[in-house]
């Protein structure tokens, strides 16, 4: 009989990592923008658009 059970972890599916997928339509000269930013940076795309909303969502205001 054997001594010990082995079981492999569960891989993480899509999503479990607390982010999610969105598409956004954007103009070529932002993603322009974008991409001179993330060479100054070191940073990727992804990562300075989840920056910029992050700050952007922390000071809008609506107008009524």
């Amino acid at each position: 009989m054997a001594k010990e059970i082995k079981i492999t972890k569960k891989a993480a599916r899509r999503g479990d990592d607390g982010y999610k997928i969105v598409s956004v339509r954007m103009r070529e000269e932002m993603i322009e923008r974008l991409d001179a930013l993330s060479n100054e940076t070191s940073r990727s795309r992804n990562e300075l658009i989840n920056l910029l909303l992050d700050a952007a969502l922390d000071i809008v205001q609506i107008e009524n």
